[in-house]
Formats: C-alpha cells, sequence, structure tokens
C-alpha cells in the first residue's frame, strides 16, 4: 500500500527530529511537509536542521523544504512537536482543513472533547474524536498523548488501576535535560546540580493521569477517582526519566500481586499489531538497583517503561520506581503510536 503523506509540525526540535528519525523508514507514513518558524520557510531542512539524532540525517528528510504553517495537498496526518502556544494556534488549523493532528503539545490536552491517549492504557477514548468532529464541524481533528513523565507513570499505575484501584500516589520525579527542549537548561545550571522546579510540569501529572485512567461514557471521559501529589527535579541526565511513587489503593495487592499485574500487562489486539508499540509495554526488573535511564531506557526501542524496587510501602501500600525514555515513549514514539491507531481504527 502506498505510504500516507504526513506533516511534521515544529520539526527542528528535540521530539521533531526524533519523529523525522522514526518516519524515515515508517511502514505505514511519508514525511511529505515540515513546519517550522517563519523565517525557515522555503529553505531545505537539512540546511537548517542541527541533527542531533544517531546517524547522519536521512537524504529523503534533508531535501524537504520549510512550508508555512498551513496543510500542503495531500496531507491527511499531521505530528505536532510545537510548543504550546503556537500549538493553539496552529493545530486547530489544520484539523478544520481535514487534517488529524496527533500533537506531543499540552495545549488541548485536556479540553473535553479532545482524546489523550497512550494505546495500551486507553485506546477506547478514541471515540471522543467523533464528538469533537461533530461539535467543531471539522472533518480531521486533534488527538494528544500527554506530558513525559505522566507517560512513564500513567502506564506503570494502568494496570495497577485496573486490578486493585489506585486512590492515591505520591510521586517524585526525576527528569532528563531532553526533557526541556533543545537546547534546553543551561549547563551552567544542570551540571552538578538538581533543579527542584519544572513550570506547569506538577499540574500536567496530578490532572492527566486522572484523565487517562478514567471511562469514556458517551460523549465525555469520567476521570478516574484518585489523587496524584507530584514534585519534579530537572537533572543532569540527557535522556530517560525516572519517577519514584508511593501508591494507596482500594484493594492493598500484595507485592507478588502487584508484580503479576505489571509483568502480564498488554494492549488491546489492535494496539499489540501497531508497528510502534513494544513486545511488552512494561518490564519489571528485579535487581535493587534499577532501572537506571542509561541502562535501560532503551528498552522495547524506547517504548517500554520498566518497573523496579517493587515493594511494600510503610505509609501508603506499595512503593516503587518507573522509568522510561521520556522523547520516545514521552513524546515522538508516542504520537506515532496514536497515529498508528487511528489509521488502524478507520479514522483516517
Amino acid at each position: 500500500m502506498p505510504r500516507i503523506p504526513v506533516a511534521v509540525l515544529g520539526a527542528t526540535g528535540a521530539v521533531g527530529q526524533k519523529l523525522l528519525a522514526a518516519l524515515a523508514s515508517h511502514p505505514s507514513f511519508e514525511v511529505a511537509q515540515v513546519v517550522a518558524s517563519a523565517e525557515r520557510i522555503g529553505r531545505r531542512l537539512g540546511s537548517e536542521i542541527r541533527w542531533r539524532e544517531a546517524g547522519t540525517i536521512p537524504d529523503q528528510i534533508a531535501d524537504l523544504v520549510f512550508t508555512a504553517a498551513e496543510p500542503a495537498a495531500g496531507v491527511r496526518l499531521a505530528f505536532s512537536a510545537l510548543d504550546a502556544p503556537i500549538a493553539r494556534e496552529v493545530e486547530p488549523r489544520f484539523a478544520a482543513a481535514g487534517v488529524l493532528v496527533v500533537s506531543n503539545a499540552s495545549a488541548f490536552r485536556m479540553t473535553e472533547d479532545v482524546p489523550l491517549i497512550i494505546p495500551e492504557v486507553n485506546a477506547d477514548h478514541l471515540a471522543l474524536l467523533a464528538t469533537q468532529r461533530r461539535r467543531r464541524g471539522w472533518t480531521g481533528g486533534i488527538l494528544t498523548n500527554p506530558n513525559c513523565s505522566t507517560a512513564v507513570l500513567a502506564t506503570a499505575l494502568a494496570p495497577l488501576h485496573a486490578a486493585f484501584g489506585v486512590e492515591q500516589a505520591v510521586v517524585a520525579t526525576l527528569q532528563a535535560a531532553s526533557g526541556a527542549g533543545y537546547p534546553g537548561v543551561s549547563s551552567l545550571d544542570l551540571l552538578d546540580n538538581v533543579i527542584p522546579f519544572i513550570g506547569g510540569e506538577e499540574d500536567k501529572i496530578e490532572t492527566e493521569c486522572a484523565r487517562l485512567l478514567g471511562r469514556c461514557e458517551g460523549r465525555a471521559i469520567v476521570p478516574a477517582p484518585l489523587t496524584v501529589a507530584a514534585m519534579v527535579h530537572r537533572v543532569p541526565v540527557i535522556d530517560g526519566h525516572l519517577v519514584s511513587a508511593s501508591v494507596r489503593f482500594r484493594t492493598a495487592p500484595s507485592v507478588d500481586e502487584a508484580t503479576q499485574a505489571l509483568a502480564t500487562f498488554v494492549g488491546s489486539e489492535i494496539v499489540r499489531a501497531l508497528p510502534s508499540s513494544p513486545a511488552r509495554p512494561i518490564e519489571v526488573e528485579a535487581r535493587p538497583d534499577r532501572p537506571q535511564p542509561r541502562l535501560d531506557r532503551d528498552r522495547g526501542q524506547g517504548m517500554t517503561v520498566t518497573v523496579g524496587r517493587l515493594r511494600p510501602c510503610p505509609v501508603h501500600h506499595l512503593r516503587f520506581v518507573a522509568m522510561g525514555h521520556n522523547l520516545v515513549r514521552g513524546a515522538a514514539g508516542a504520537a506515532l503510536q496514536n497515529g498508528e491507531l487511528a489509521l488502524a481504527a478507520g479514522e483516517l
């Protein structure tokens, strides 16, 4: 089958480059349009971008020319790595023109009729697209993936919530430098240091988890009745966000029961068949000093969340550490998987 022409919005940043690298050899999608800042319009991508992915930029990507933020002819799908203020303006314009926008931005994640999806966790929330299109008169639409730390935490919580009912979670994140984008945080601020603040990050984790783990009922999402308290930290690690969690449940599981729920967690049949889906969305690590970002972030080609240090908690019921690749499971890979889900579900 011919590959579907897609656009990448915000192609020059860390997430945009991850998307371009993955799309260069994707079986279903082909990059036909790249959008960046106005001063780059008409310029060749390979001449403008400082490529930070491994190897050299693929020739077919390098030869693309930046366009204005309007959908090109034939483009049916756009992957957005735009900053939230710009996404708020550009993404609805593409959706109204008949393009399905899969967004990594936070601009519309909590909007009532916009799906916020991790395919293994809540693929059924894709049904919200029909409501969105009907209300807004769009033939396209907007579909979002969560914040990078939320993606790691919610993936780890999902099987535990399904089995035992999460009521409360207190979490502390250690977030990689690449989560701040490129060039990101100054080395003089981050080296030999930990920064205990990332603007807006705690709110995103606390609100997005309840939506992701909620129920799709008709035209709306009923959030899960859980409370998350988040504390976030930027650390001098290149890639890989680590989340330390203490969790209270309606029904307290043993460590063995929780381990079994995590280790056997898989998505639906349609999700398991997606090209970007890992064989195991969660891997449980028994070694006491794992997971570690440098050693574990590339499991499942960056799409697997590693959970370790699973043990009883003297304050709540259970505590653990979860770690995932923030630019893959937490950003570009998540968006690509959502695009694949939309295609498999007939939404393109």
